[in-house]
């Protein structure tokens, strides 16, 4: 009777969130909203595994606040002003998520993910790039998926993919990793672990793709001119 409890309320925590649905790339695992209720749980309770119900009804808590912490952060983004962007400590880490995305040169809010280039900036590019293993529609100075550039965009009301909505996107990123503050603040280290789940090139990354150092990192903040706490 337990385990059948158990499997229900799985189950109905699962149909009952719009869970974020993960997306190699990279800049990391892009968060979207996926179009399947509850995919992920009800995935992992196919085939009538009951060993790990407990464990998954035991997680409910947690579930329910990655969920709300989602949706309170993609709300989030659109608090972003232009002073913001324009804080020194958060232009200097945006030169650090350029360095370990690979785009800190001239070229870097045009180039494709591999290293190609894209022209115009009218709108996210959307252009499937296959290296390295990896198929990815990542573009621009932070490598946006074009998946995660319509959430941003949307939310954040951007109209086009200049430099500047760029930026101001890669604010919203960082905004909506509770991030924000730490990088205003000087909490250097804080805010990489934070973004380190938006793009897989910085410290710490979970992700398993190549990662720049902390000393490289805290190296660039600095030559950019930000400011430890």
């Amino acid at each position: 009777m337990r385990q059948g409890v158990l499997l229900i309320a799985a189950a109905a925590i699962g149909a009952a969130l719009l869970v974020a649905r993960r997306q190699s790339s990279s800049d990391g695992l892009a968060w979207y909203w996926g179009d399947n209720l509850g995919q992920d749980y009800i995935n992992n309770l196919g085939g009538g595994v009951i060993d790990g119900l407990d464990s998954i009804a035991g997680s409910a808590s947690e579930l329910w606040d990655e969920f709300t912490g989602a949706i309170l952060g993609i709300s989030s983004m659109k608090k972003v002003t232009a002073a913001d962007v324009a804080h020194p400590n958060v232009q200097a880490f945006l030169r650090v998520i350029r360095r370990g995305e690979g785009t800190a040169g001239e070229n870097g809010y045009r180039t494709l993910f591999g290293g190609g280039l894209f022209t115009g900036y009218a709108d996210h590019p959307r252009v499937k790039v296959s290296k390295s293993g990896y198929t990815s529609t990542a573009a621009g100075a932070y490598q946006f998926l074009s998946s995660t550039w319509d959430e941003t965009a949307r939310v954040m009301g951007l109209p086009d993919f200049t430099p500047a909505s760029q930026d101001r996107g890669a604010v919203g990123r960082i905004m909506y990793r509770g991030a924000l503050d730490d990088v205003k603040a000087g909490r250097f280290e804080q805010a990489i672990k934070k973004v380190a789940r938006e793009w897989a090139s910085m410290p710490g990354s979970p992700y398993g793709q190549p990662v720049i150092s902390m000393a490289t990192a805290r190296s660039v903040y600095s030559t950019a001119g930000g400011a430890f706490a």
